[in-house]
């Protein structure tokens, strides 16, 4: 379902999603309002993005959203006037969730806005981004719990942590050769993007 959104008192504006033709949404997936998705992603069933109340909601290029993730923020805008505080900037644009190029979002993951994942992140199943900001080619292994924290570039998050506080965030382990899920995401990556090609062939 791809749909636009409906007004309310934090969010005046009607957007559709912009959604790239090379881009392959599941029919059982829904895409809602202000929703931007770039290149080559593959959004797979019972997936839910849905920029109706924060917004933007944007994913780059060669990412996958697969079945069950969840995509949604907290308001950005309240009687006209934005919501500073449920806004990121990056690159000097504001979005209420931001995900980079070649990003893996697994199965049932919820990233709900303020939040950012940068480039090259894997993030695993049944893990939660909530007021935090992940950095460049990081692993968040499955149930992992971020909030209010920023996780630096090049970091992994062992299964199951809860991390709240900034001090621990910073202490995280750095991606080293003989970290054993160091080349997960490229072939997690390369898979999803094959099957999005693929789905959209199947339709023509």
């Amino acid at each position: 379902m791809i749909e636009k959104n409906v007004t309310a008192d934090f969010c005046k504006k009607v957007s559709e999603p912009v959604i790239d033709q090379s881009t392959y949404v599941h029919p059982l997936a829904a895409v809602i309002g202000n929703v931007i998705l770039g290149r080559n992603i593959m959004v797979s069933p019972m997936a839910s993005i849905r920029g109706d109340e924060g917004q933007p909601l944007s994913i780059g290029d060669d990412s996958n959203v697969q079945d069950g993730v969840v995509i949604h923020a907290l308001e950005t805008e309240m009687n006209g006037k934005p919501v500073e505080k449920n806004l990121y900037d990056v690159s000097g644009r504001k979005y209420a969730v931001y995900v980079g190029n070649r990003v893996s979002l697994a199965h049932q993951v919820q990233i709900h806005g303020p939040a950012v994942v940068l480039d090259d992140t894997f993030v695993g199943m049944k893990s939660l981004v909530f007021k935090s900001f992940v950095g460049k080619k990081c692993v968040i292994e499955p149930g992992v719990i971020l909030m209010g924290v920023t996780v630096p570039d090049g970091r992994y998050v062992p299964a199951g942590s809860v991390i709240r506080e900034q001090g621990k965030a910073d202490q995280l382990p750095a991606i080293t050769e003989d970290y054993p899920f160091k080349d997960l995401n490229k072939g997690v990556v390369h898979v999803n993007k094959s099957l999005a090609k693929g789905y959209l062939s199947a339709k023509k």
